[in-house]
């Protein structure tokens, strides 16, 4: 037998093969050993019989099976930011101009183009010659629909088909080196995960200034799936932040009329009545001053907001509860959207390119509502998005001003959600715990 494996060895199998080989090997010999070991136990039944070596000739695969189905392997591939069709055929190892032009080019293989949204999954049933077989991509849409893409005898075909989902649980953890985002993307965590994070901890930290370089994070979240495979990502269950030493947690609480949110082991709400920004991300261009020099206007006068630069189209976020005071073009604002809030507190939205769908004087908004889109209108030098807060009247720096907090869980419900949350904890804990070993 020993002679057969050498022979193998230096014949066929070359570098990688010998390594497995070895390894074969050496499992080989540990479980030999491992059976003498146990053979001087008492009442153990040794073999006595006679072995006889059988060599069988295995005849080569039909040129004609070579590119069908039964000599196809499945390839998945999660979408990254910047990834196209072409790139994606390619990361398959899909070399197959017919089934490129037809996803092109078919009406409903079109969707597929239209929504690659950054993490994402395609999977693909592919032949080694690079011919594709069959090609499964979820749908946008909220209808747990998935595109089915299948090769024919007469071509491809694609069918829009419902998905039976089951829900999992996923824990990750990440280091940010540059941004929250491409953490994300090197730990595999989807965007909306990353989208979610800024939003549960937007309160407490500014995601524009505060990100410093070793921050961690760790969440638990739950994930659709299909025949094992993730589908798309759903809410954030729990989730720890390391913001330059400083933790902060949440933990997801839904109350017995159904409403919900996000809490800290003692049970406040991590939810602030303001969002310390009204972008998602960008940058600060130009800051609370009492003496600013206007670049358009050439002259040094107060500038009682924040800028943000952000492209033409960026969605503009209400940062709290209230109700849209005005809602149409004034001055050097451009068109603008005053929200009042509880409190005699009031913000303000300008220079936005055009307003949300359905904004207009009175009517009701909720903190995080789109209300409008960065744009360069009024007295500007660019597309950027000019923020106040106001308080009686009064202009307040967005960044430092105090916010006031929502309500936490009620004393008769603490108990309960403290239940609810140990396990979440304890989870979490060992998922940052686990980030340290590995960083250690």
């Amino acid at each position: 037998m020993l002679t057969i494996l050498n022979q193998a060895t230096h014949s066929s199998f070359g570098r990688r093969g010998r390594r497995s080989l070895v390894t074969g090997i050496t499992i080989l010999s540990m479980s030999l050993g491992m059976a003498a070991a146990f053979g001087t136990a008492q009442n153990t039944v040794v073999f006595d019989g006679q072995i006889n070596e059988v060599i069988e000739q295995i005849s080569a695969p039909s040129t004609d099976r070579i590119g069908s189905a039964a000599d196809s392997y499945t390839r998945e591939v999660r979408i990254r930011r910047g990834d196209t069709l072409s790139s994606l055929l390619s990361g398959m190892g899909i070399q197959d101009e017919q089934a490129a032009t037809f996803l092109r080019s078919d009406r409903n293989a079109e969707a597929l183009s239209r929504q690659l949204a950054p993490g994402k999954t395609i999977t693909a049933q592919v032949a080694s010659a690079g011919n594709l077989h069959s090609l499964t991509f979820p749908l946008n849409g909220g209808k747990d629909t998935a595109l089915i893409v299948q090769r024919t005898s007469e071509g491809f075909a694609a069918d829009v088909q419902q998905l039976q989902l089951e829900t999992k649980l996923s824990l990750q953890s990440a280091t940010i080196q540059h941004s929250l985002f491409g953490a994300a993307d090197d730990a595999g965590i989807p965007d909306s995960v990353a989208t979610q994070l800024a939003d549960i901890f937007g309160g407490d930290i500014d995601f524009h200034r505060d990100i410093r370089k070793g921050d961690r994070f760790s969440v638990i979240y739950e994930t659709a799936s299909h025949l094992g495979k993730p589908v798309r990502t759903q809410r954030i269950l729990a989730a720890e932040f390391i913001n330059d030493g400083k933790v902060f947690r949440a933990f997801w609480y839904q109350h017995k009329d159904g409403t919900g949110g996000y809490y800290t082991e003692e049970g406040r709400n991590v939810r602030k009545a303001f969002l310390r920004s009204p972008l998602e991300f960008s940058r600060i261009t130009s800051g609370f001053s009492n003496a600013r020099y206007h670049p358009v206007l050439r002259e040094t006068r107060a500038h009682r907001g924040i800028d943000y630069g952000a492209s033409t189209g960026t969605r503009v976020r209400t940062t709290g509860d209230g109700t849209v005071e005005f809602a149409g073009t004034q001055g050097g604002y451009g068109k603008v959207v005053m929200v009042r809030h509880s409190g005699n507190r009031t913000t303000v939205y300008g220079h936005l390119s055009e307003f949300a769908s359905g904004i207009k004087n009175g009517m009701r908004v909720a903190q995080g509502d789109v209300i409008g889109f960065v744009g360069a209108t009024g007295i500007a030098t660019g597309p950027h998005l000019h923020y106040e807060f106001r308080v009686a009247g009064m202009h307040r720096n967005p960044l430092t001003v105090a916010l006031p907090e929502a309500a936490p869980i009620s004393p008769v419900q603490l108990a309960t959600f403290k239940s609810h949350t140990n396990n979440l904890l304890s989870q979490i804990a060992s998922v940052s715990s686990m980030q340290l070993v590995m960083l250690d």
